[in-house]
Order: structure tokens, then C-alpha cells, then sequence
């Protein structure tokens, strides 16, 4: 398990836009598990929607994004570690089901490609195992520490 000093170390993303609370599983060079934990705190619920409040879709991605920066840092050298991880693109964008304050996203990823300094992940974000969203991610390692 990783707790949530660790990944603050790990990913350059502070308050409020550090959108995984706490890695639960991971097989470096695999696959991993996050868990961000909704509440009606966060600051884009009074504006997206005020009347009924749903996590916009592009948040969700970005904490796939977040998740599968730390299965990199931790699968990497450790010489590597402490260069930065870009976010390339995404493809295949699905979302299935509105996240709302209480819910408790599981985020899991797996790397389907590392060649050289890029990336791929396919991930899924799930709430109490429903499917809510899912994406093809790509990123890329940065020559700079």
C-alpha cells in the first residue's frame, strides 16, 4: 500500500488537483489500484452541477492519469525516478455512470506498452465494482530530473 505522503512525493499534482487518495495495490512493471475517495468538499461540485452534483468526466481521466503516474515512477529505475511522466493523450474515452459525492472511485490500470520513454495503460474506474469509466492512456518520461 501507498499512503498519500508518498504519492504527494511521487507526483508533481498538489491540492486541488491531486485526485488519488491512496494506492492499495501495485505490481511494478504491471498493473495497479488506486482509491479516490468523492466528497462534496472537492472544489468543482458547486459548479458542475449546483443543483446535482456529478464529478466532471475529464476528472475522472486525469485520476486514471495520476494512478498510472505512479505504476511508472514505480516501475522505472530508480536512476529515472524523479524525471517527469507527460500525459501524451487518450483514446477509447468511455463514461458509464455519474460520480457523486460518497462514492469511493477504484482506479486500475495496466500497462499495455513501455518502449523506451513511452507508455500505455488501459484503465477503468469503478464504483462499488460498477464500471464508471474507461480509457487508453498515454504518457511519456521526460529527459529532465
Amino acid at each position: 500500500m501507498i499512503e498519500i505522503k508518498e504519492i504527494m512525493r511521487i507526483l508533481p499534482h498538489a491540492y486541488p488537483f491531486l485526485l488519488v487518495d491512496r494506492i492499495i495495490e501495485i505490481e511494478p512493471g504491471k498493473r495497479i489500484v488506486g482509491i479516490k475517495n468523492v466528497t462534496y468538499n472537492e472544489p468543482f461540485f458547486p459548479g458542475h452541477f449546483p443543483t446535482r452534483p456529478i464529478m466532471p468526466g475529464v476528472l475522472l481521466v486525469e485520476a486514471m492519469a495520476q494512478t498510472a503516474g505512479v505504476l511508472a515512477f514505480k516501475s522505472m529505475p530508480e536512476e529515472e525516478q524523479g524525471k517527469p511522466v507527460y500525459f501524451l493523450g487518450i483514446d477509447h474515452v468511455r463514461f458509464r455512470k455519474p460520480v457523486i459525492p460518497g462514492d469511493q472511485l477504484r482506479l486500475e490500470l495496466e500497462i499495455t506498452k513501455h518502449r523506451q520513454s513511452i507508455w500505455g495503460f488501459k484503465g477503468k474506474a469503478l464504483v462499488e465494482g460498477k464500471l464508471v469509466a474507461e480509457a487508453e492512456l498515454f504518457a511519456m518520461l521526460g529527459d529532465e530530473k
